[in-house]
């Protein structure tokens, strides 16, 4: 992983941007525009030598073609004055991933003066996101490409930690996919995969809630604290009011319903704020029942 003087001196900056910028644009624009230039997006739009035996370059009328098809909200050519919405971006850098190979050069073609090309798709990838990721870094951008080129979204460390190594065994086979759901769709870039994942986190907190055995649904949810906590604690005490709380911020923001009485939350950090909180609860009544977390 390359570094700079002040990510060795200082360390990285925290990845807390949302939006790609002019400035992180210009660069990703700039890493585009060489790739077409030197016949890397070549491995899937080979430009094939007039004489017919041999590729020399990448057909840049076939990607264009191909990409305005695959994602349609891209203006081509690309400007670097005109700055895509962010997650058009990715989208077109994710199409840059499925297309780039390392180039080869093999025979020269004096006629052409050119040379025919073969492609090192694995090398070419790892270098693509390895420049792609450079940039997102040194701009603080919390986003990444992954190895296979795929787009995703960088939670704070503690909360990626805590989201990635969960594991769902409550026993339920709609609580399991519930939460399995939200913690994907939390790491994408897309805003409505996220408050999808808010609403899928907050579905499997009102199905945990009936999990243990009870006459009605208070019982059950009394019964699953009780595991957690010993009855009759400070803790559970804190735990009953933080479960009451949870349930009403349900219920006032427009988190599983739609009803016209109900708060909108109107920023993606409202949305993580809710789903690291509500998360954190659910994974102490997992971890406190025996049901995973």
């Amino acid at each position: 992983m390359s570094t700079y003087f002040t990510d060795r001196e200082y360390g990285a900056r925290p990845a807390t941007i949302h939006v790609v910028n002019e400035r992180l644009w210009a660069g990703l624009f700039s890493l585009i525009q060489t790739r077409i230039g030197d016949g890397s997006f070549g491995s899937r739009f080979p430009e094939k030598c007039p004489d017919g035996y041999g590729s020399c370059g990448c057909d840049e009328e076939a990607f264009s073609r191909v990409l305005g098809a695959e994602v349609p909200w891209i203006e081509w050519p690309i400007s670097v004055n005109n700055v895509p919405d962010t997650p058009v971006t990715l989208d077109l850098l994710e199409f840059c991933a499925r297309a780039v190979g390392e180039p080869i050069q093999g025979a020269y073609h004096s006629y052409y003066r050119h040379h025919h090309l073969s492609w090192n798709r694995e090398a070419g990838l790892a270098r693509f996101v390895a420049d792609v990721n450079l940039l997102f870094r040194r701009n603080a951008v919390a986003y990444e490409l992954a190895a296979d080129g795929q787009a995703r979204r960088l939670l704070p460390e503690a909360v990626a930690n805590a989201v990635g190594w969960a594991l769902f065994q409550t026993g339920d086979a709609e609580t399991d996919r519930l939460l399995e759901a939200a913690r994907q769709r939390i790491l994408s870039p897309k805003a409505d995969d996220r408050r999808d994942a808010l609403e899928k986190l907050w579905d499997a907190f009102e199905r945990l809630k009936t999990l243990e055995p009870g006459r009605d649904k208070r019982a059950q949810a009394d019964a699953l604290l009780n595991r957690v906590a010993a009855p009759g604690s400070g803790f559970r005490e804190a735990l009953g009011r933080e479960s009451a709380e949870l349930t009403a911020i349900g219920n006032r923001f427009r988190i599983r319903h739609s009803e016209t009485t109900q708060e909108a939350l109107t920023s993606l950090d409202q949305v993580d704020y809710l789903f690291t909180r509500m998360f954190a609860f659910v994974r102490m009544a997992l971890k406190g029942t025996g049901r995973g977390g």
